[in-house]
């Protein structure tokens, strides 16, 4: 009996370009990808292109792994992507700064973002910076000592209305969007490396860059709502 392939499936699109990976994840290769160039620039609000990208690609996988996919990982880049620097400082008192610490400082600042930009959903949220006691450091030290408690917090996010025509459109397929990726960050983070998009994708989903909180749906069906962290309290 052959063995069944474990495989996520990944989408990019960009204003020139579609793509589409089946991803293998335990060997962590490309199964099946393809792309379409596009002759006129895309247009993120006439989706005519991607409907018609679409009908032939989800028909083309399904029929030649003989599953249907239920799930897709959205790569997009586009103009309407938002992104927005914020720093918090907390007081400490001369306490340990620890996991709990950080962890209200940064449901703080998550909030703080989610009022300010309510027709916005965060994509990428990532610690740029922590600085305690004055002093900065690149990654977070548990039990450090200290008055204060600075984070300088990177924010990604995407227009609620974009995501909503996206989600109207795999609906057609049964297709969930499980996560979605801002493309430049995705392709900056590994730019000294010689991977494909997809497996890109795959290690940041995973907790390849131990600067970003990686949010998780409180509420598996309430998509692109996200409220617990778990890679910085692993």
């Amino acid at each position: 009996m052959a063995e069944e392939i474990d495989f996520e499936t990944y989408l990019s699109l960009t204003k020139n370009k579609f793509e589409i990976f089946l991803f293998d994840k335990t060997n962590l290769k490309n199964l099946y990808k393809d792309e379409l160039k596009l002759e006129n620039t895309f247009n993120f609000l006439d989706l005519d292109k991607l409907n018609k990208f679409l009908d032939n690609q989800i028909f083309k996988i399904e029929k030649i792994y003989g599953k249907f996919i239920k799930n897709i990982y959205l790569i997009l880049e586009n103009d309407l992507n938002l992104e927005v620097n914020i720093c918090i400082k907390k007081k400490n008192y001369g306490n340990l700064i620890n996991k709990k610490s950080l962890e209200n400082a940064l449901i703080e600042v998550k909030d703080l973002f989610k009022e300010s930009y309510q027709q916005q959903t965060i994509i990428h949220m990532i610690i740029n910076n922590y600085l305690i006691n004055g002093k900065n450091y690149s990654s977070f030290i548990d039990n450090l000592r200290g008055d204060n408690l600075c984070l300088e917090i990177n924010f990604k996010s995407i227009s609620n209305d974009i995501l909503v025509k996206f989600d109207k459109i795999l609906e057609k397929y049964q297709i969930t969007i499980s996560q979605y990726f801002n493309r430049n960050y995705v392709k900056d983070f590994f730019v000294e490396e010689n991977f494909e998009l997809s497996e890109m994708a795959y290690k940041l989903r995973n907790g390849h860059n131990d600067n970003e909180v990686i949010l998780v749906p409180k509420n598996i069906e309430n998509k692109g709502f996200f409220e617990k962290f778990f890679q910085l309290f692993s």
